[in-house]
């Protein structure tokens, strides 16, 4: 890969260009001088997207190893690495394609352009570069300094409560990376290395999990489980620490609420697959049980929540923390259908949770009110519109033939393998999820159009169908050539199971997963 040596640096950096080029370069608040900037925004989230694909065209998807892999000497023996294997690569096409998309559906933003072009061209740096990072610092870095665009975009641009909203989302993530920052200097102490690619490299002796080098007894593993859980946890986010995400949601104008939504939850999920699976297979395996009780609740709980709210954007926050639920139970069932359908889960409801944004974005714009009860018999006055909010319900149901279908099915596929009854708990959500997103609908778009102040509302406009139209492709391409997402992560998935089943097989042979299971309850 010596031909590609510094592409993922300049992957991750360019839209933090633009950003500084944006804020060097102010030259007014004057209608001509926003739109420059606007089209400056567009400019750079394509190029970032066009040179993304690039990469992708030259990614080999039957390599489970890390690619493009770069590495240079950084500050107090600490190393800059980046690299992106199948794990990685579909966050960053994701990301590449969402931003382009939500620059275009804020033309219509005229407060502070400039700065809300930048703060979202330095937020899709910082996310990249979640997804691109192979060092434990810079992971970190990268990981918690992405709080400060997404603050600023709550806080400024958004609703009456943005200033609550945004301190909450805040305050819940850094907190939640603390613990997360302590294991990590713990494993830097006793490895010796933050490297995140020696780390994931396993092997055992008869008495003692020995990775990379350095010994983890079980009860510390547990430990550095729960101290790596209580950073991913918070951002997906898991219940009971999921109450910031609904008011974050809806005091977030349309466009963060989409980035919000479709990425960066899935940096917890990330999270996840990246360290605390692989790195702690035995504590992992020690605390399945408890991540399938909060996943169930979350589905649950969080679905009846969803049939009681009179906000959209709430309503459809809460949809999302009960389709989290789905995707912590694929991943900690630990086998390949679980795995499998965990990370398409993430891509699909991407897809779909931001288009439902989207879609709110639209009728907001016209009529400033998220009230469900403000709205009602839509279809007559925007067929387009009831249409394409049509799919994303249903896909967010999980109709097969939409993406979302695929997702659920192999997520309680592989955890039914695990844990039947609570596929069964699960599986009531899929009912709930139906009635919640069918009474949305129904209340928003079937039905007389009895309300005057509806009267003359417009369909979508020709920008609003190119912010949308590739979000429908997307979700009936992927829900009936699901092969296309799946193919690009199958080997690094297929390598992670073979490694953690490896892990728990040996912890058990030497009687480890029994002094961590006793460990864990000490503490």
């Amino acid at each position: 890969m010596s031909n590609f040596q510094s592409l993922l640096t300049v992957l991750t950096f360019l839209p933090a260009l633009g950003a500084v080029a944006l804020i060097i370069f102010r030259s007014g608040d004057d209608e001509a001088s926003n739109l420059n900037a606007k089209r400056l925004a567009l400019i750079i989230t394509g190029a970032t997207f066009l040179l993304s694909l690039g990469i992708l065209s030259s990614f080999d998807t039957s390599n489970p190893g890390f690619q493009f892999v770069e590495k240079r000497e950084w500050i107090a023996g600490l190393s800059y690495r980046m690299g992106v294997d199948g794990l990685s690569m579909p966050f960053v096409m994701l990301t590449t394609f969402f931003f382009p998309l939500t620059i275009y559906a804020s033309w219509n933003v005229t407060v502070r352009v400039k700065e809300y072009m930048a703060c979202f061209l330095l937020l899709e740096t910082l996310i990249l570069g979640v997804f691109t990072s192979l060092d434990m610092v810079l992971f970190y870095l990268f990981f918690e300094a992405g709080l400060i665009p997404m603050f600023l975009i709550i806080g400024i641009w958004g609703g009456k409560e943005r200033i609550y909203a945004a301190f909450k989302f805040f305050l819940y993530t850094l907190l939640g990376s603390l613990l997360m920052l302590v294991a990590m200097i713990y494993m830097y102490f006793d490895a010796g290395t933050t490297d995140m690619a020696a780390l994931l490299k396993h092997s055992f002796d008869a008495s003692e999990m020995v990775l990379a080098g350095w010994h983890i007894p079980g009860g510390v593993q547990t430990l550095l489980w729960l101290a790596f859980f209580a950073s991913f946890a918070v951002k997906m986010p898991m219940w009971p620490v999921h109450t910031w995400l609904p008011d974050a949601h809806v005091q977030a104008p349309t466009a963060g609420s989409v980035i919000l939504a479709a990425i960066l939850l899935k940096m917890g999920g990330y999270g996840f697959l990246r360290f605390s699976l692989p790195m702690f297979p035995v504590a992992s395996e020690i605390m399945t049980d408890f991540v399938f009780f909060l996943s169930v609740v979350a589905i649950i709980y969080t679905s009846l929540v969803a049939l009681m709210q009179e906000d959209i954007k709430k309503l459809i926050a809460y949809s999302s923390v009960a389709h989290m639920g789905f995707v912590t139970l694929g991943i900690f069932a630990a086998n390949r259908q679980g795995v499998d359908g965990a990370m398409f889960q993430m891509i699909s409801h991407g897809f779909v949770s931001g288009a439902l944004f989207l879609c709110v974005g639209v009728i907001y714009d016209r009529m400033h009110t998220r009230e469900i009860a403000a709205y009602g018999g839509l279809a007559n006055r925007m067929p387009i519109y009831a249409t394409v909010m049509m799919l994303f319900t249903l896909a967010n149901v999980g109709l097969p033939g939409t993406s979302g279908f695929v997702g659920e099915f192999l997520t309680m596929a592989g955890a039914f393998q695990v844990n039947s009854l609570a596929v069964f708990a699960a599986a009531t959500g899929v009912i709930l999820s139906a009635a919640y997103a069918l009474w949305l609908y129904r209340r928003v778009v079937f039905g007389d159009l009895i309300k005057q102040s509806l009267a003359k509302i417009q369909d979508m406009d020709r920008r609003e169908i190119i912010v949308i139209g590739p979000l429908v492709a997307a979700t009936l391409i992927l829900g009936v050539y699901p092969s296309l997402v799946l193919d690009m992560f199958a080997a690094s998935v297929e390598n992670l199971v073979e490694a953690v089943d490896d892990a728990r097989q040996a912890a058990a042979a030497s009687g480890l997963t029994e002094l961590a299971a006793h460990a864990a309850k000490e503490h």
